[in-house]
C-alpha cells in the first residue's frame, strides 16, 4: 500500500519556464506498508498505472485521471493544494506526454519535455489539434441538458408555441423540414428548441410521490420568417418530431466548472430514470436521481452507485448479498427535488432503482 504527497514542480516548454500542475500534479509515493491501511485523505495510484501516456483528442481530465488514480474523481483535491502556484491547471493538450518517473524516493508524475506527434485523419480542420485544452468531462454528452429546464411541472409546456405541421403533411418531422407555428413571438430571437412533455418522475423511496415531469429535448429550430403563422426550419433533431410538440426559446449554453468532489455529507438516493428509455446503463449515459437542491446536492458532486442482490441457496432460502459498488456518477444539473448526472464509471451494467450514495 502506498500513501501520497503533493509537490509542485517546474517543466520546460521551448525556451520558457512555466509552473503547471498536470492532471494529477506531482505525486511522491512513500512506501507505507507499516501503516497497514490507507487513510481516507490519502490518494492512491491505480495498480495498473502506465509508465507513459500520450494525451489524444477525445480525452478528458477524468479519463486520464482514471489511468493513474484509483479514485479518479479526487484529482481536484491535488489541484486545490497547488492552486496558488499555477495559472491554469486545466491546460492539458493533445500531444502532451505524461510520464510516471521512478526515483530513489518513489515515483512521480511529470509532463515530458517533448511533445508527441499526433496523427490526424485526412479531413478538413478549422483549428490546430493543440489549440484547445481537453475538457474535464465529455461536454457533448450533457450539452442538450444545460440550456433548458428538463424537469417541469405538470402541463408547464402547454402554453408554449405548438407545431401545426408541414406543407406536405408529414407525420414524422426531422432535420431539414420546414414546420409552421401559430403566434410565435418575435421578441425572443430566431433560435428555438423543440420539447415534448415526458413521463412523470416518481420517488420510489416516498410512496412513488411525483417529483416532476421530464421535458424531452427533441431538437433545434431556426425561424425563417415571423408571421401570424411563422415558418421555422428544423436544424437538428435527436428524436422524431411530431405535430403538437412545443417550441421553447433557445438560450446560450451554461457550462459549469464541474470540478468533481464528494458531498461533505452522507446522502442516499436512487436512480429513477435514464435518458433514452433504456433499462441498463453504461458509461456516458445520463441518469436522473431522486435527490436535488432540497437535499444538498450541487453540480460537481460525485456519487457512488451500489446494488443489492439476492441469491437462492441450495436449501431454497433467499439470501441477501452485501451491497456491491458498481459505478460512479457526476451530478451536472440540479433541480429542487431531482438531479441529472453523467455516468463516469461503470464496472457492471447500472439499472434504474440502483442506489446512489456518498463514496467512501
Amino acid at each position: 500500500m502506498y500513501s501520497t504527497k503533493v509537490l509542485p514542480y517546474t517543466i520546460y516548454i521551448g525556451n520558457q519556464i512555466m509552473r503547471i500542475l498536470i492532471i494529477i500534479a506531482s505525486i511522491l509515493l512513500i512506501n507505507s506498508f507499516s501503516h497497514g491501511t490507507i487513510q481516507a485523505a490519502e490518494i492512491e495510484l491505480h495498480p495498473h498505472a502506465p509508465a507513459r501516456y500520450v494525451v489524444v483528442q477525445g480525452d478528458t481530465l477524468w479519463s486520464i485521471a482514471s489511468r493513474f488514480l484509483k479514485d479518479p474523481w479526487r484529482w481536484p483535491e491535488i489541484w486545490d493544494k497547488n492552486r496558488g502556484k499555477i495559472n491554469n491547471p486545466h491546460a492539458i493538450y493533445p500531444g502532451d506526454i505524461i510520464v510516471l518517473e521512478k526515483t530513489i524516493h518513489g515515483s512521480q508524475l511529470t509532463l515530458a519535455h517533448e511533445k508527441a506527434t499526433v496523427k490526424l485523419s485526412p479531413k478538413m480542420r478549422i483549428e490546430k489539434l493543440d489549440t484547445r485544452p481537453i475538457p474535464n468531462i465529455p461536454i457533448n454528452k450533457i450539452r442538450p441538458f444545460l440550456s433548458q429546464p428538463m424537469v417541469v411541472e405538470k402541463n408547464a409546456l402547454n402554453k408554449a408555441p405548438l407545431i401545426l405541421g408541414s406543407s406536405d403533411n408529414r407525420v414524422i418531422l426531422s432535420t431539414g423540414d420546414t414546420i409552421y407555428i401559430r403566434d410565435l413571438p418575435s421578441d425572443q430571437g430566431n433560435a428555438w428548441q423543440i420539447f415534448r412533455t415526458g413521463k412523470a418522475l416518481m420517488d420510489p423511496d416516498d410512496n412513488n410521490r411525483i417529483l416532476g415531469y421530464e421535458a424531452v429535448y427533441l431538437g433545434d429550430a431556426q425561424v425563417l420568417n415571423f408571421a401570424e403563422i411563422s415558418a421555422v426550419k428544423i436544424t437538428h433533431s435527436v428524436h422524431e418530431i411530431l405535430v403538437g410538440d412545443r417550441l421553447v426559446p433557445a438560450v446560450m449554453d451554461k457550462f459549469g466548472d464541474y470540478v468533481p468532489h464528494a458531498p461533505e455529507f452522507d446522502i442516499k438516493g436512487r436512480i429513477i430514470s435514464v435518458y433514452g428509455g433504456v433499462t441498463e446503463i453504461g458509461e456516458n449515459a445520463i441518469v436522473t436521481l431522486n435527490k436535488g437542491i432540497e437535499h444538498g446536492l450541487k453540480e460537481g458532486h460525485v456519487l457512488a452507485v451500489f446494488r443489492k442482490s439476492e441469491v437462492k441457496s441450495p436449501t431454497g432460502k433467499v439470501v441477501a448479498l452485501p451491497e456491491e459498488r458498481i459505478g460512479l456518477v457526476l451530478v451536472f444539473r440540479v433541480f429542487d427535488k431531482v438531479s441529472y448526472a453523467l455516468v463516469t464509471q461503470s464496472m457492471k451494467a447500472i439499472k434504474v432503482l440502483d442506489a446512489i450514495q456518498t463514496p467512501d
